[in-house]
């Protein structure tokens, strides 16, 4: 069983998607903003991490630099999660060393193959 831990800023959104990954035997930990996901996965060690951009505090790209830049951390792969859909976000997802990007509303379909491709 594959361990996730999901940074979301959204209550339902973070409920919906942590619930519907349960559904699929993955072990998903939830943090709320930026310090409390990156204090999580430098703690647990996750297989995967799914980060929300907007969240209070430090930002999702701000978070993933902060974990890509950490050699205990720097090969979990993240997915980004945002409802900015436009090129120059993904640009910015990537350049913050984003492994993944799922625009919001998330096709679920489409985050299991990612998450799947990215866990291989």
């Amino acid at each position: 069983m594959a361990r996730i831990v999901m940074i979301e800023s959204d209550d339902l959104s973070r409920d919906m998607l942590s619930r519907r990954l349960a559904r699929r035997d993955y072990d998903v930990e939830c943090a709320v903003d930026g310090e409390e996901g990156v204090a999580m996965v430098k703690a647990n060690l996750p297989d995967l991490v799914l980060m929300d951009v907007s969240l209070q505090g430090i930002d999702g790209l701000e978070a993933s630099k902060i974990l890509k830049a950490d050699k205990a951390t720097m090969n979990i792969p993240i997915i980004v999660l945002t409802a900015h859909a436009m090129a120059e976000e993904r640009d910015k997802a990537f350049e913050a060393g984003a492994d993944g990007f799922c625009v919001k509303p998330i096709n679920f379909q489409e985050l299991m193959e990612l998450m799947s491709n990215l866990l291989k």
